[in-house]
C-alpha cells in the first residue's frame, strides 16, 4: 500500500507504485486535465514520476506560483529542438528560464537573424503541435560523455564532465530529439502552448568568461495564454517610450554610444539636473546622520570570488584583463565598503 498525502491533510491509499497523473485523476478528471507536475515531499517532480512509497503530494497546475517557470523551461527546449532541425551543425549549450521568459545559448559559426527568428517560431509552433511528451531518461556518466562528444555537442560533454561523479544525468526526449536536463518537465510539447515570442538576439561568453568562445543567445518569452503574452508586450511597448536613454537623446540630457556601453555623455543640461540631484541627496544623507566614502571602481576578481558575485553574476559583469589579473567594476558597493570596515578594530560600543 502506498499512503499519499494531500496538502489538504487528507490521505488517499493506493494499492501499489502510482504517478502523479495516477493521483490526480482519482481525485478527479478535471484536475488530471489540468495538472502539469507533482511535488513529492515538497520537491517537484514529472508528473509521470513513479511514487512507491508514503509521501505528501501536491498536483502543480498554471495557477501555481512556480508553473510559468516550469512552463518556460519548457520552451527554451522547444526552442533548442527547432534550431536544431532549422539549422544542423549548430550546437546547443545551455537555456535557463529567466524572470519573463527565458534564453537559450547556441554555438555556430554563421550569425542568426531577425529573419531567422521568424523561422525558428515557425518550427516551434511546429513542435508544439507534434505534442511529443516529455520522457526522462538516466544515463550512466560515460555514456553521456560519449553520446554528445559523437554528435558534436562538446559543450553539453563539458558539462557533464563537471557534474559530481557518481551523479544521476538526467537526458530528457521529446520525440527523436533529446537534451541534457534535471528537469522536471511538463508531460509534452502540447502543454507548452501557442503563447510565446522570440524577443532579440545577443552575445554571450561560453559561461560568462570573455576568454572562451563567443555564442549567440536567443532570449523569448512564454505566458499560459495569448492574453497574458499581449498584456506583457503592451507594457514593453510602453516602457520603451519611456526608455531613458530615449528620453535623454529627445530631450538633449545625455546619449549613449557603443564604444562606452553603459556610461553616458552627459550634455550641459543633463549634468546640472544630476548635480541638482547628487547635492539633493547628500544633503538629505547628511541631515540623516549618514557619511560618505568613496571606494575603486575597478577591483580584482579575487574580491568578488570572495563575496560571491563572481560566481553568480560573472556573466552580467563588465571584466578587464590588466597585466594577467581579471578586473571588474563594481557591480555594487557592499564588497568595497567591508574593505574599509575592515580597517581597524571595530566594536558595536
Amino acid at each position: 500500500m502506498v499512503a499519499i498525502t494531500l496538502p489538504d491533510g487528507s490521505v488517499r491509499q493506493f494499492d501499489g507504485p502510482v504517478t502523479g497523473l495516477d493521483v490526480a485523476a482519482d481525485i478527479g478528471p478535471g484536475l488530471a486535465k489540468a495538472a502539469l507536475a507533482v511535488r513529492i515531499d515538497g520537491e517537484m517532480k514529472d508528473l509521470a514520476t513513479t511514487i512507491d512509497h508514503d509521501a505528501n503530494l501536491a498536483i502543480v497546475t498554471a495557477k501555481d506560483p512556480d508553473a510559468l517557470d516550469l512552463l518556460r523551461h519548457d520552451c527554451a527546449h522547444v526552442l533548442a529542438e527547432a534550431v536544431q532541425e532549422l539549422y544542423p551543425g549548430t550546437q546547443v549549450t545551455i537555456g535557463p528560464t529567466i524572470e519573463n521568459g527565458f534564453y537559450y545559448d547556441f554555438a555556430r559559426d554563421e550569425p542568426f537573424s531577425s529573419d531567422d527568428l521568424e523561422k525558428m517560431e515557425a518550427k516551434m509552433h511546429e513542435i508544439v503541435d507534434r505534442d511529443s511528451p516529455f520522457v526522462r531518461e538516466v544515463w550512466s556518466r560515460d555514456d553521456a560523455i560519449h553520446h554528445f562528444k559523437e554528435i558534436g555537442e562538446k559543450y553539453k560533454a563539458e558539462i557533464i564532465q563537471d557534474l559530481p561523479d557518481g551523479e544521476d544525468i538526467g537526458i530528457y526526449r521529446q520525440g527523436d530529439w533529446l537534451d541534457l536536463c534535471r528537469g522536471p518537465h511538463l508531460p509534452s510539447t502540447g502543454r507548452v502552448g501557442h503563447a510565446f515570442k522570440l524577443m532579440k538576439l545577443a552575445g554571450a561568453y561560453w559561461r560568462g568568461d570573455h576568454r572562451n568562445e563567443m555564442l549567440q543567445r536567443i532570449y523569448g518569452t512564454c505566458w499560459f495564454n495569448e492574453k497574458d503574452l499581449k498584456a506583457y508586450l503592451h507594457m514593453l511597448e510602453e516602457a520603451e517610450k519611456r526608455d531613458h536613454r530615449r528620453l535623454g537623446r529627445e530631450m538633449d540630457l545625455f546619449h549613449m554610444q557603443e564604444e562606452a556601453p553603459g556610461s553616458a555623455f552627459w550634455h550641459p543640461k543633463g549634468w546640472t539636473l544630476y548635480r541638482l540631484c547628487q547635492n539633493y541627496m547628500r544633503t538629505r544623507l547628511d541631515d540623516a546622520g549618514y557619511v560618505e566614502v568613496n571606494t575603486p571602481q575597478l577591483v580584482d576578481r579575487t574580491l568578488w570570488e570572495e563575496s560571491g558575485h563572481w560566481e553568480k553574476f560573472r556573466e552580467n559583469m563588465f571584466i578587464s584583463e590588466s597585466e594577467d589579473k581579471l578586473l571588474a567594476i563594481k557591480p555594487m558597493n557592499c564588497p568595497c565598503h567591508v574593505q574599509i570596515f575592515k580597517q581597524g578594530i571595530t566594536s558595536y560600543r
